[in-house]
């Protein structure tokens, strides 16, 4: 979160690669046997994607394509931003994907909240505040998986599909992360980068 300008081991900018990219791939490694599950237990399966109320800092134009890799434009808060508006745009194109076949598998994002761990380590300043004060203002790891665990598992989110949530309710995410044709240039172009390892 928020880190230093480096590029993963397969030569992708870091946060990026580690917030959509991993996830993209794992989603995408295991959705063939999720769908023979699904059908074969006749049981709704279910897709969360943790993404983040920081997707709201992106760059101006969301996702860059043409430059995800450019240090020299690099913003650390931005590039946080843009990986996090990925994780949504992820989940919407997924959940479009699998209601088209009539595949019983919905796809979700949300937001766990702001939650005392070590992620703000690469902030400098407000890592020093948010240790300071996290124990009074901020969500415990129990309370910051609480939205995952009612996402994933409870009888009100059945059949709910493509949609972004913030304290275990259906929140609204900002109109980047609705836009339909930049979550279907994003799946393409994810499927580029993970195609060497398929």
């Amino acid at each position: 979160m928020m880190c230093p300008y480096m590029l993963s081991t397969d030569k992708i900018e870091l946060q990026f690669a580690t917030n959509h990219v991993g996830h993209f791939l794992l989603t995408h490694l295991l959705l063939d046997t999720m769908k023979s599950t699904a059908r074969e237990s006749n049981q709704e399966g279910r897709i969360i994607i943790v993404s983040s109320e920081g997707h709201r800092l992106s760059y101006k134009e969301g996702i860059r394509f043409d430059k995800i890799n450019n240090e020299a434009e690099y913003n650390n808060v931005r590039a946080y931003g843009q990986a996090k508006l990925a994780n949504i745009l992820h989940a919407n194109e997924l959940a479009r994907l699998l209601k088209e076949e009539g595949i019983n598998i919905t796809a979700n994002s949300l937001h766990p909240g702001v939650i005392a761990t070590n992620l703000y380590r690469h902030t400098g300043v407000i890592a020093t505040i948010t240790n300071a004060i996290s124990r009074f203002v901020l969500k415990n790891v129990q309370q910051g998986a609480a939205t995952t665990c009612y996402v994933a598992l409870h009888p009100k989110v059945k059949g709910v599909t493509g949609e972004y949530f913030s304290d275990s309710n259906v929140y609204k995410p900002n109109s980047q992360a609705k836009d339909e044709e930049l979550a279907k240039k994003l799946w393409d172009f994810s499927l580029d980068l993970i195609n060497p390892f398929c």
